[in-house]
């Protein structure tokens, strides 16, 4: 028996894994979203998809999803590592700038809608508990598919992105509360007493316990796997520190989102934060595709033949509804039109809580079950509009945009680059490695007031550095995706210092790969490893040995008389001699050499 039931766990992966494999590459060649795919190979692989064919045709149990409750209950995660990133792109300074929007707009918007909604919903004959309960999950909005969706059509850091973030989160702070709430309720009462008020005790003591903990422990404990120097043992640390969090929260009464996503902002203020990010961004990816067929897979089509009417208008009505109300709310608390309209659209669709919430209420026999499956159905199937409604969005913002002289300032306007939630800053200089030498070239790009970002995989050097007021975060500077995470796109220029030659070179070979502008230094070993970084593509490379001799020489002819002019015009020469036969014009920086030189002149 237990090797049929593992069996059959392992078909259902083998079946996710090629539905990753398969339909990202064919959605993203055609240009379209991989979001949509996901869900719709959910709707053909579930029960109420091929599932409904197997009495008539057997094979098809072996492409079709046999156990969706534990996928349902894997995918969760998904929505955990996403709320987590989102943390670590944030930190309670940021946090604390954006509250105008994330307890002023967020608040508004959750109990506008909860209200609108479950109005609409006794209107069409609900008892008032579950027209509340109605209410307030299909005021949830998909954080899940809304996120993704803005940070690809890189609209995170807009005013709209801003906005529909702060109340996204205020959605997840907000789910607590309204399943105790929901709860009392249920009990038939509808009466409110100071003994229901306990239970938010225990949420209360978790929250802090997990701030208090992860303020005291997170950076000692990164800091003695970072100093193991083991791949493995990080990646560890990372998974530990997210699960530990989100089974804290759960265990206290909250979600598991809500606790990885407060751990996430812990972890934003230590030199950790973008090696932490390399790490989880391929298990966030994976368990999001998962979430996305498990909500899939959880749509009774059976329902659109039944009551196509009911379904599609409920569905209708949850987006006018919502779009209006959120669009008036924005409009009141500041928003420009155009942020108004993209925020409103993005928002308009249900959420993955509406299930927690209606499966909450439906086994407390507080929604009658036909009816909460009907309002499931029209949730998810406003979910898969999400990526077009942020296109619309967008599409009517810019067209607005046209019409209007200028907008209403944005709600913390003053505050803009504080509070936005993305990448590091552009336009920084990005030093390779801080020993002595990365040490010393940060501090004469300061002397001359060019910003600048460190990298460095030695844990004590990144906790000195830090100490010092350095902007210095922990990782291995070879990978491209930690480059790309330290503002490499943007950047001005990368200074490599690292002492390993194995190392300097990977690093300028994947930095020139990515970006063929950018002007790479190099600290170079000697002349043979100084012309095999130019062939890699670096820019200028300073070989130690060579330098070391141009000093000597330089305090032996000022000691025994030579004017320090002529002193000074022969080293550069010689200095210049030596770069052009290091640097071939067969070599890849020579080209680049002779093509800025000419662009120059």
């Amino acid at each position: 028996m237990e090797h049929g039931v593992s069996a059959e766990s392992y078909k259902d992966l083998v079946l996710f894994l090629a539905t990753a494999g398969i339909v990202a590459p064919i959605f993203k060649r055609l240009k379209i979203n991989p979001i949509l795919g996901y869900l719709l190979a959910g709707v053909i692989l579930g029960p109420f998809g091929l599932g409904r064919f197997i009495p008539v045709a057997p094979w098809l149990d072996y492409v079709t999803v046999d156990n969706p409750d534990e996928i349902a209950q894997l995918a969760e995660f998904g929505v955990v590592f996403l709320l987590f990133m989102i943390g670590l792109e944030l930190s309670w300074e940021r946090l604390r700038l954006m509250r105008k929007l994330v307890f002023g707009l967020g608040a508004i918007q959750v109990i506008g809608c909860s209200a609108v909604l479950g109005v609409g919903a006794m209107l069409l004959g609900q008892p008032t508990v579950a027209a509340l309960t109605i209410g307030a999950a299909l005021t949830l909005s998909s954080t899940a598919i809304a996120v993704p969706v803005l940070a690809e059509k890189r609209r995170l850091h807009s005013e709209a992105g801003r906005a529909t973030f702060s109340v996204l989160l205020f959605q997840d702070l907000a789910v607590a509360p309204i399943l105790i709430t929901l709860a009392i309720m249920g009990r038939g009462h509808g009466t409110f007493h100071m003994a229901d008020l306990l239970s938010l005790v225990p949420a209360v003591i978790g929250l802090g316990a997990i701030v208090l903990v992860g303020r005291l422990a997170l950076r000692p404990m990164l800091k003695s796997v970072a100093r193991a120097k083991s791949e493995e043992m990080f990646m560890a640390a990372c998974l530990l520190v997210i699960i530990g969090a989100g089974l804290a929260a759960q265990v206290s009464g909250l979600s598991m989102a809500l606790g990885a996503f407060v751990a996430g902002i812990l972890l934003a203020e230590t030199e950790y934060r973008h090696e932490v990010e390399v790490k989880i961004e391929p298990f966030k990816g994976l368990l999001l595709s998962l979430f996305f067929v498990s909500l899939g897979i959880r749509l009774d089509l059976s329902l659109l033949v039944a009551k196509p009417g009911v379904i599609f208008a409920t569905a209708a009505g949850l987006l006018l509804l919502k779009t209006a109300v959120v669009f008036g709310i924005g409009m009141v608390m500041g928003l420009g039109k155009r942020a108004a309209i993209e925020a409103a659209l993005i928002l308009a669709a249900g959420g993955e809580f509406a299930f927690v919430l209606l499966d909450n209420a439906m086994g407390a026999e507080v929604v009658p079950r036909p009816i909460g499956q009907a309002v499931l159905v029209s949730a998810t199937l406003t979910m898969f509009l999400i990526p077009g409604l942020a296109a619309l969005g967008q599409y009517l913002g810019r067209k607005s945009g046209t019409t209007q002289v200028s907008e209403a300032p944005s709600v913390d306007s003053s505050a803009a680059e504080p509070d936005r939630v993305g990448p590091e800053p552009q336009g920084q200089v990005l030093i390779i490695g801080y020993g002595r030498v990365g040490k010393l070239v940060g501090d004469m790009l300061g002397r001359h007031d060019l910003p600048w970002i460190a990298v460095e995989r030695d844990a004590r050097l990144v906790e000195q550095g830090r100490r010092d007021a350095g902007r210095i975060y922990y990782g291995d500077a070879s990978r491209l995706e930690l480059l790309e995470r330290c503002g490499f796109a943007t950047a001005r220029a990368v200074v490599v210092t690292m002492d390993s030659p194995e190392q300097a070179e990977a690093v300028v070979a994947a930095a020139r790969g990515a970006r063929p502008d950018v002007p790479i230094v190099v600290r170079a070993r000697d002349a043979r490893h100084a012309a095999r970084l130019y062939e890699l593509g670096a820019t200028d490379a300073v070989p130690e040995t060579i330098e070391a001799s141009l000093q000597l020489s330089e305090a032996v002819l000022v000691d025994v008389g030579v004017p320090m002019g002529l002193v000074i015009a022969s080293i550069h020469e010689r200095r210049d001699e030596y770069r052009k036969v290091l640097n071939r014009p067969d070599a890849l920086g020579g080209r680049r050499r002779r093509l800025r030189d000419a662009s120059l002149r």
